[in-house]
């Protein structure tokens, strides 16, 4: 095998337990990732990783297959985006900033991207961002935290707590409304928004009126059930998590830090949570423990899990189905959350 190949066998069997279990546009997007030959993340060194086919590729690759506009101000019509920088918690942090149509001031959702807390960016989840400020009738501010290895565990956190400080005070300069703030994240970005509403609540910020947590790392061990059923799965595996983990922790202790797990915390009197999962995604039972670690805490908590679609499938909208219902779902409970 050259360099980086998935494995023929696994890759194999993978593509067969989806085809029996995906939607078929699920299945569709997944063989429009698998013809722009994205390598095994967990065989390369990070900066290769960085430069893999993103499932952003392949919805635009699908797009076009289908002659289909991949613009994406014809996708999500109705908003603007512009470039700005937050403060992060060691200087300035490049973030997207979209805005819905109308007149504001807009509430405001801090947003985090997925990406293991290695790979990925603001630009690559623009879709999950984009179409949030649409459903939900709010600015979203998405912001580039720094990643593993380069600055380990827990950088990415200080940047968030950070952000969510400057966007208290900032909010008005955006259009924004700095009484209606909200917390919303992707993976590694849905940790990040439940992580951050922790923080906010023990430094005694302005609390956000809810958190959106789209498939959550929540909880540390890779020997759940879904990481078992789905230990082969794409676009994201078991063995992907572990090389995303030991490139962010400085030890096997940060394991046990409740920011990682979060479902240890203590998580009382947090705002209302929506949480999002997706059947065929070895996270999804990271997101069934949190809603359970929730509930037990008396915290209000929603989550839906969503049958056919693999993790990434949130910002899909353009071309799955259930991304579409997903996506309005999240933007009505920010809505009546946000007033």
């Amino acid at each position: 095998m050259s360099h980086g190949e998935p494995n023929p066998i696994l890759n194999a069997a993978s593509n067969a337990i989806a085809a029996l279990r995906a939607d078929d546009d699920q299945l569709e997007l997944a063989k429009a990732h698998e013809a722009l030959n994205p390598k095994a993340i967990e065989k390369l060194e990070v900066a290769e990783a960085r430069q893999q086919p993103t499932v952003k590729d392949a919805v635009v690759a699908l797009l076009r297959q289908r002659g289909e506009s991949t613009d994406p101000n014809v996708l999500v019509p109705g908003v603007t985006m512009t470039a700005a920088t937050v403060d992060g918690a060691a200087g300035a942090l490049p973030a997207n900033v979209y805005t819905p149509q109308g007149v504001g001031p807009f509430p405001v959702i801090l947003y985090f991207h997925g990406g293991g807390w290695v790979i990925a960016d603001k630009d690559v989840y623009d879709a999950g961002a984009r179409g949030l400020a649409k459903a939900a009738n709010a600015i979203v501010v998405s912001v580039d935290y720094r990643q593993a290895p380069e600055h380990r565990f827990p950088a990415a956190w200080d940047d968030a707590l950070a952000a969510y400080r400057w966007l208290s005070q900032n909010a008005a300069s955006l259009g924004g409304d700095p009484v209606r703030l909200a917390l919303a994240g992707e993976s590694a970005g849905g940790n990040l928004a439940v992580a951050t509403a922790i923080a906010v609540r023990d430094a005694g910020l302005p609390a956000p009126r809810h958190v959106l947590s789209v498939y959550p790392v929540a909880q540390t061990s890779l020997n759940t059930e879904s990481y078992l059923e789905n230990a082969i799965a794409k676009p994201l595996n078991r063995a992907m998590v572990k090389w995303f983990v030991d490139h962010l922790v400085n030890s096997e202790e940060d394991l046990k830090d409740t920011r990682l797990s979060l479902i240890d915390a203590d998580l009382a009197g947090l705002p209302p949570v929506t949480i999002i999962n997706a059947r065929l995604d070895p996270l999804r039972g990271d997101g069934a423990k949190l809603e359970d670690a929730l509930r037990d805490a008396g915290v209000p908590v929603e989550r839906r899990d969503y049958e056919g679609v693999a993790h990434e499938f949130f910002g899909a909208a353009a071309v799955l189905q259930k991304a579409r219902d997903a996506m309005a779902y999240a933007g009505d409970r920010l809505r009546t959350a946000l007033g």
